[in-house]
């Protein structure tokens, strides 16, 4: 692979179903899903990727049983908890987007403190998307344009108020388990986006495929709109 993707975007689909398919509880594939994360991540910071953007809690996801949601808000505390030390080891900056506000007062901490504690990393970002939702982002951030009393709106403003200010557009998008679309997902940031569906459910992705991924993305030409 001659051109790594500078900014990878996931959206990590598939958990629920896999389970199904095994006999399992949907929980359990949640709890697969989340050390397939910690693979690739680890596998993102090794090649030289300088930003993985990851859909982990949408603003949709709201709707899902309320079991469902309780225990998949108990699994992101776990997470950042067990994770903390891999970031650190792997030199991992993490940041989270999204309304946070929402979650407990207890994991809005966690996720805060997993910020700051990793603030002065320089090697690859993990951004996880959280309570996101890309429509939701824009109406925040034209918000907080009119607050500041902004005069008028370029791309560049309305992009400096995005929950993703500071971090470059998304290079390559990757929707796994098959399904075809983006589901409010970085809609502004991957407006020249080179976009991958594979129909391997989350909690099998690999780092193989992702690298089998990314050699088609080094064969892909790339115009922006040019010739």
């Amino acid at each position: 692979m001659n051109k790594i993707p500078n900014h990878i975007a996931i959206i990590m689909d598939g958990n629920g179903r896999w389970a199904k398919e095994q006999g399992l509880r949907r929980t359990v594939g949640h709890e697969k899903g989340a050390t397939v994360v910690r693979n690739i991540t680890t596998h993102c910071s090794n090649i030289g990727v300088k930003y993985l953007t990851l859909y982990a809690f949408s603003t949709e996801n709201w709707n899902r049983p309320k079991l469902e949601v309780e225990f998949l808000m108990k699994l992101l505390e776990r997470y950042f908890k067990s994770e903390l030390p891999i970031y650190l080891e792997n030199n991992v900056k993490f940041k989270a987007i999204g309304n946070i506000d929402k979650f407990s007062k207890k994991l809005q901490k966690v996720i805060y403190d997993t910020e700051d504690k990793t603030a002065h990393c320089t090697g690859l970002t993990q951004v996880l998307a959280l309570n996101y939702g890309s429509r939701d982002e824009i109406v925040r951030a034209v918000n907080k344009a009119i607050n500041n009393n902004e005069k008028e709106f370029t791309e560049d403003i309305l992009n400096s108020y995005l929950d993703t200010a500071n971090i470059p557009d998304v290079d390559m998008l990757v929707r796994t388990s098959g399904e075809v679309r983006l589901s409010n997902y970085l809609l502004w940031q991957c407006a020249y986006s080179e976009m991958f569906f594979t129909p391997t459910y989350w909690p099998e992705f690999t780092p193989n495929e992702l690298d089998d991924l990314i050699s088609d993305f080094d064969r892909r030409e790339r115009r922006f709109g040019g010739i």
